[in-house]
This record gives C-alpha cells, sequence and structure tokens, in this order.
C-alpha cells in the first residue's frame, strides 16, 4: 500500500516479533525444555512436573534419589532453565503453588490479632521441637558427644542465619574448657579447615545442607583428615553424605518458609542438648564453667 506521495506503507502488525513469549512460570519453561534434556535430566523434570508440591518437601538429593540420578544432575536442570540452584527451584515452586499468605504466616489469618499471631507462633515452634525431639537419632548424638570430648580441637562452619548458631555453640564449648572456635568469613573458614589434622572435628551446621560454602568447607575438613559433623534438617542432603558423623533435626515449616525460624531454633535446641550433655561427661567441665561464672561477674554490676 502507497500513500499520496509514493511512498509505501508497511502494515502495523508487521512490525511486532512473531517469536513467542518465553513461558513465565517455572513450570512451563522446564516443560517447554522437554525436547533438549539429558535422558537423566528428563527424568527429574517429569518428577517435578509430576508434582511439584513434593519435590518442595525433598533436598537435592532427595529428589536425585527419586528421579534415579545424581544432584549434579538437578543442578544442571536448575541452570538450563535458568536458575541459580535448587534452592531458587524450590522457591518458585512454592510461590506459584501455594498462596502467599500461606507461604509467610501458615495457618495465620487477615482477622489475628497480634496476641494470636504469637501465639500460634509459639505453639507451631513447639510443635517443632517437639516432634524433632521424638525422630533425632540418639546414637548419632552419643557419639557426636563422645567425638567433641576427645577433640583436640572443634571447628564449627556455617554461613547465612546457621552462622549465629555456630558462634553461639563455639562459645559455650569454650565455657566447657573445649578448644573451639567459629570464624564469621567464610574464606576464613575454608583455610582453618584445610589446616585441620586427625584427632579435630569440624562441625558444620546447615538447614538445607547444600550451601556451597559450608560444603566446600566440610571437604576440605575432611580431606585434611577431620572429623566431620553436621546437624541439618533433611536426612538425604550434600552434607550428611560426606560427613562422617550427623543429626537430623527438621521441621514441617521448611516446606514454604525455607529460611524461617522454627527450624533455626529447632537446631539451637539440639545443640544445647549436645552442649549439657558434654558438661554432663566432661571431668573438666564443672571447674571450667565455674572459671567462666568467675569471668562473667566482672561485667554485671
Amino acid at each position: 500500500m502507497k500513500n499520496r506521495s509514493g511512498t509505501t506503507l508497511v502494515p502495523a502488525e508487521s512490525t511486532e516479533s512473531s517469536t513467542p513469549a518465553a513461558p513465565t512460570g517455572i513450570r512451563e519453561r522446564i516443560r517447554a525444555a522437554l525436547p533438549s534434556f539429558s535422558p537423566a535430566e528428563r527424568r527429574v523434570a517429569d518428577a517435578v512436573l509430576r508434582d511439584a508440591m513434593a519435590v518442595i518437601h525433598l533436598s537435592v538429593s532427595e529428589l536425585a534419589a527419586l528421579a534415579e540420578t545424581s544432584p549434579a544432575t538437578v543442578v544442571r536442570l536448575c541452570a538450563s532453565v535458568g536458575l541459580r540452584g535448587y534452592q531458587d527451584l524450590k522457591i518458585r515452586l512454592a510461590s506459584e503453588s501455594i498462596p502467599n499468605d500461606q507461604r509467610l504466616l501458615g495457618d495465620i489469618t487477615a482477622d489475628d490479632t497480634v496476641s494470636d499471631v504469637a501465639h500460634k507462633v509459639m505453639d507451631a515452634t513447639a510443635r517443632a521441637v517437639s516432634q524433632a525431639s521424638r525422630t533425632l537419632d540418639a546414637a548419632a548424638l552419643d557419639r557426636i558427644v563422645d567425638a567433641l570430648i576427645g577433640a583436640r580441637r572443634v571447628v564449627f562452619g556455617a554461613v547465612g542465619t546457621s552462622a549465629p548458631l555456630a558462634l553461639d555453640t563455639a562459645y559455650r564449648l569454650v565455657t566447657l574448657g573445649i578448644d573451639a572456635s567459629f570464624a564469621p568469613d567464610v574464606h576464613t573458614q575454608h583455610v582453618t579447615a584445610r589446616m585441620m589434622g586427625a584427632g579435630d572435628v569440624f562441625f558444620a551446621i546447615s538447614h538445607t545442607g547444600s550451601t556451597f560454602e559450608t560444603l566446600a568447607t566440610a571437604r576440605a575438613a575432611q580431606s585434611a583428615g577431620a572429623t566431620t559433623v553436621a546437624l541439618t534438617s533433611f536426612s538425604r542432603s550434600p552434607l550428611t553424605e560426606l560427613s562422617d558423623l550427623s543429626v537430623v533435626a527438621g521441621s514441617a515449616e521448611t516446606a514454604y518458609r525455607v529460611e524461617a525460624m522454627a527450624s533455626r531454633i529447632v537446631h539451637l535446641s539440639v545443640l544445647d542438648a549436645l552442649f549439657v550433655s558434654v558438661s554432663r561427661r566432661s571431668a573438666t567441665s564443672t571447674a571450667h564453667l565455674a572459671l567462666t561464672e568467675d569471668v562473667l561477674i566482672e561485667h554485671r554490676i
């Protein structure tokens, strides 16, 4: 078509791209990429598409086992659809499958008062601690206590919201006369772990058991000959698989609020139980606790 001056007019619709828009939902993205996956990746994709809600509850090792493949394959699939890792996949699945208010607030409703919220949160946390206590591996706890008492030194590894728990536990073991330490900087953790040896204990704390920095530090300690101990929320995770001793203590809310407080309180309770058990068994703990109390008097009015 030409205008009066003879210039050819281009129809408006021809200026628009004919390329279809990329799918925005993570399940749609996975479904669209199915033809490009390897057979192993396809099995992972099928598991995700078959039951996204179930995947939210699984660790990377558990999903890999379900798909009869390796955690590395799960991570490769995540990267191939533009995700930053398995945790990113779980968060995307949760955001698409669970209403926002349920993900963040659980059974709390819009009509609840601050008092109602406080009671519900505390009740849920109490249930999480109670449920975890019934599933703890007593034999593993016993061996961990022996390892801590007999260690030449104990080095903790943790990042993010697990770091304060590691710092607190290291300090409390020091009050029992145990040479324990925690460095907040991950590079320092990694270097320190590599300098460990036989007779030392490396204690990793990780909710997911799949944090890159904590895994790298645990591997360094293991290669140096140290005994590796793990506290995590998932029975099958990369961290539990490489640790000599592990204790698993999770909570129901880990499915929705990946970094919620209840799981940290559960872990803190387990660490407190270990501290009390070490103090009861250690022959020198009474004397060291007395020294600690004597020092702390100087810092109080």
